[in-house]
């Protein structure tokens, strides 16, 4: 298990590789399809982004209401692929990782080497334990998107497995080799 820190900088990307188990800690930031899309399209006009890209991760999560005593709600991961189409205007601005859920497009992995940027897969339906692991959370833009805003979350020990990494890594292609040598 390999404890990492936000912001991430190239030496942390550097050392992560396809497999590895993370235990993330510090700020990640939230955001799905409605916030990723209006924060391109806000690039597009020369509007600055919410929040400093530099160094962070973005999850792809919308957590559902707390409840009394909860910081949050259920916070499990949703597909990644459908926000391949806005990863590069957040990746030239610094952003160094990603937590989603399934596979992302070849183009997305040769962006992750191009701009040294990791992706890190979250298990899916294991919401209320992911939940745990965030201490505060803070809406700081698009309020409007409900669940869909973009969060500020505190996270200490955050679990995810590195799905693609800056040298090609892939586990989901690995996990497919793997597979396909097993005789049934």
């Amino acid at each position: 298990m390999i404890r990492i820190e936000t912001p991430l900088t190239d030496e942390t990307v550097e050392r992560l590789r396809a497999g590895d188990r993370v235990l993330i800690s510090g700020v990640i930031y939230t955001a799905r399809d409605a916030a990723h899309k209006r924060m391109v399209e806000a690039l597009q006009r020369g509007e600055p982004p919410p929040f400093d890209l530099k160094g962070q991760i973005i999850y792809y999560v919308g957590p559902t209401p707390p409840k009394p005593g909860q910081v949050i709600g259920s916070a499990g991961p949703t597909t990644a692929i459908r926000m391949d189409k806005y990863v590069e205007p957040l990746l030239k601005l610094g952003l160094k990782g990603m937590i989603g859920k399934g596979y992302r497009s070849p183009q997305v992995k040769e962006l992750l080497v191009k701009y040294k940027a990791v992706y890190f897969a979250a298990v899916g339906g294991v919401a209320v334990l992911l939940a745990k692991a965030i201490k505060s959370s803070e809406v700081i833009a698009y309020e409007d998107l409900g669940t869909e805003a973009i969060r500020r979350l505190i996270v200490e020990d955050f679990p995810v497995i590195v799905a693609n990494d800056i040298y090609g890594g892939d586990i989901f292609e690995e996990g497919r080799r793997r597979f396909a040598r097993i005789d049934l």
